[in-house]
């Protein structure tokens, strides 16, 4: 490993990739650490008596034609490689309580998922529309327009401090289409309590302008980045676990890896939680310990809990859709406490078999769960947690099993079953105490955790799903704004929205 780089990026997930992608192409000498012996962060996919198993990122929006998260990989290079398979044209679906045979649908195409939420629910019509218009308001502050006119954004933040609930309810007063309408809570952490509108938009907006699955397995995702990463001269090393990052002044000078190996650069780009990031910087005078203790204190979201199902060979029918399970019509009250332990909520996601389409080789069931009910063993390691720890994922995956299987019979043929906890997560991406999605962006307090990617360290940046909106498409849009800070926004923007 050469000791000296231009960017030196902490982290092998999406939001790095991309930074390294973009900063390569850019002609930076970069250079990305990763503590994992796989790389690609919730890209990873792992391998099962012959069947790879996606981990994260289970669908992806807004990947129609002209669409911003398309554009942003055809500007990456690597588009044409990817391997995808456009959803149905309903492409989840909502049970919101527990009969089976009751069920709504998400539409592609915002004329269509007016169309048929107006056709279930004609009372709320105004209310449909209203919502409708609002959501693709939010969404297209962001698309590939606004990027031509040499901005990230042309505005929406405002929303950040609205209630997404609330904003629902003052749409339409049917308590079956609000719950609905919120049915997909899951994807950005929903907390009726706390989730702003700008999320729940920008999500489901994304969702509605096209969304896809990766064939294959997302680890091929990964793989692409950073074989582009790699052609541009930059390099990427695993099993580089980054315990310091030592300062001067207001300047970072180097991170001192596990190994005792030193890896210095002109600028850092953090693409892991900002409460480690912080937590491992070298005493410094320009960044006060009480600012690092309000990030070790600022709340996570909950984790989540997932079950892989590996089904016999051409028995189980692909299914091209997510489908979303609800204990009762309240689908804000979806995670598995530690004080109940019941199971509220499912996401059932399939993924197509690579030797033949019509069938699904792997079935993934993810519920929330507080990462509370697993706190007593946060100080354990992977395969050692003992007999208490494998007995409630035994206990969790059983009733997640039971619970859906409700919804539909055929997932109780799997030949094989694996789970992950949170635990599961935290070990593989550092994450505190295994949250699915970083800090909570609470509309009540918007600016407590809304970071900005340059932080007062002169060379130091932060990037991914903590500093904007959660899962790929706020990770994306956060790595554009990171990189940025180096190249420039109008040149990367008007570039992304031109490819």
């Amino acid at each position: 490993m050469d000791s000296r780089f231009d960017i030196v990026i902490i982290g092998s997930g999406l939001g790095s990739l991309e930074c390294g992608l973009i900063l390569s192409k850019e002609g930076y000498k970069v250079c990305i650490l990763e503590q994992a012996n796989i790389l690609g962060g919730c890209l990873q996919s792992f391998s099962r008596k012959g069947s790879v198993i996606d981990t994260g990122i289970h669908y992806i929006g807004s990947m129609d034609e002209g669409k911003i998260m398309r554009q942003y990989f055809k500007y990456f290079g690597i588009y044409d490689d990817l391997s995808l398979q456009r959803l149905d044209d309903e492409f989840d679906i909502i049970y919101p309580g527990s009969d089976s045979t009751n069920s709504y649908s998400y539409m592609h195409g915002y004329e269509n998922f007016k169309s048929y939420m107006i056709s279930h629910f004609p009372g709320e019509k105004n209310g449909i529309n209203i919502y409708c218009d609002k959501i693709k308001e939010i969404g297209d502050s962001i698309n590939v327009s606004v990027h031509q006119s040499g901005k990230f954004t042309s505005g929406s933040m405002e929303y950040l401090s609205v209630s997404a609930s609330e904003f629902i309810d003052q749409c339409v007063s049917d308590k079956t289409l609000r719950s609905v309408l919120a049915g997909t809570n899951v994807l950005y952490g929903g907390v009726k309590e706390s989730s702003n509108l700008y999320h729940h938009a920008m999500i489901n907006h994304s969702n509605i302008e096209g969304s896809y699955r990766f064939i294959g397995g997302t680890q091929k995702v990964a793989d692409l980045f950073i074989g582009k990463i790699k052609e541009n001269g930059g390099e990427v090393y695993n099993n580089a676990k980054v315990i310091n990052i030592i300062a001067d002044g207001d300047e970072v000078k180097y991170v001192q890896l596990a190994d005792g190996r030193r890896v210095s650069g002109k600028g850092f780009i953090s693409g892991i939680h900002p409460a480690l990031t912080f937590n491992m910087l070298s005493h410094t005078p320009v960044i006060k310990k009480a600012y690092k203790t309000r990030l070790n204190y600022l709340p996570n979201t909950y984790g989540l809990f997932s079950v892989y199902m590996l089904m016999p060979p051409c028995e189980f029918n692909y299914i091209n859709h997510n489908q979303y399970f609800f204990r009762n019509n309240n689908v804000w009250d979806s995670v598995i406490s530690s004080s109940d332990k019941n199971v509220k909520s499912v996401m059932l996601s399939t993924q197509q078999s690579v030797t033949d389409k019509k069938y699904s080789d792997v079935v993934t069931l993810m519920s929330p769960v507080s990462s509370s009910l697993f706190s007593q063993w946060s100080e354990s390691s992977l395969g050692r947690r003992g007999e208490g720890y494998e007995s409630l994922k035994k206990d969790l995956a059983s009733q997640i099993i039971d619970f859906s299987s409700c919804f539909n019979p055929d997932i109780r043929n799997a030949k094989c079953i694996y789970t992950a906890s949170p635990l599961t997560y935290q070990h593989y991406t550092q994450t505190p105490a295994g949250s699915a999605y970083g800090f909570i962006k609470d509309y009540k307090s918007a600016m407590a955790s809304l970071l900005p990617s340059k932080t007062k360290m002169k060379n130091l940046f932060l990037t991914g799903q903590n500093l904007n909106v959660h899962g790929a498409l706020g990770v994306t849009l956060s790595a554009a704004s990171t990189c940025a800070e180096f190249i420039g926004e109008q040149y990367l923007s008007k570039k992304i929205g031109n490819i």
